[in-house]
């Protein structure tokens, strides 16, 4: 089941903090609790992502992009991502979420993000978003605009270039 508790729980949080600019980092504290373990007790892969969610829509709310999305009737979706799980996260282990954006293409904003124990991250995450209207994908130049924010990307990364170039090789749709 989603943690819409926890959800809540964030968004009420950080209603007051301070706005962030579009690739400022976002900083939140969590716990692994026994409802989020998988069989080997660690955090199941699956809820990995979900949880990730507390530090991305709270990240997305500072840097006034939720207040867009709402005034213009717009919506967010994941369109694609890659993760690395290289530490066991265990239950009642305290973690920290590190999230911003790194940038956008003509179609997407890219945010990443890490779950850190400590010094050491046990898992990453980059994540394609793609801002939604009913007429299909919003370019995200507009949605920086409506945003007040500078309107040209950072350059990427070439680790995030390379996954857009090798991600554009996969076949749509795939093997039946």
């Amino acid at each position: 089941m989603y943690p819409f508790i926890r959800f809540a729980k964030e968004l009420w949080i950080w209603r007051n903090a301070p706005p962030l600019e579009i690739c400022d980092t976002h900083v939140s504290h969590h716990r692994c609790w026994p409802w989020d373990l998988d069989p080997w007790r660690e955090l199941n892969n699956g809820r990995t992502l979900t949880l990730y969610d507390l530090g991305r829509i709270p990240m997305a709310s500072r840097t006034g992009l939720i207040g867009v999305l709402r005034a213009k009737g717009w919506g967010i979706t994941v369109a694609g991502n890659s993760t690395r799980y290289r530490r066991r996260v265990k239950v009642f282990q305290r973690f920290e979420l590190r999230s911003r954006c790194i940038g956008w293409d003509d179609r997407f904003l890219y945010t990443e993000q890490g779950m850190w124990l400590g010094e050491e991250c046990a898992n990453h995450i980059l994540i394609r978003s793609a801002i939604t209207s009913p007429k299909g994908i919003v370019p995200p130049s507009e949605v920086l605009s409506a945003m007040g924010q500078e309107t040209e990307s950072p350059p990427l990364p070439d680790w995030v270039q390379n996954w857009i170039s090798a991600d554009a090789t996969r076949p749509w749709p795939p093997m039946g």
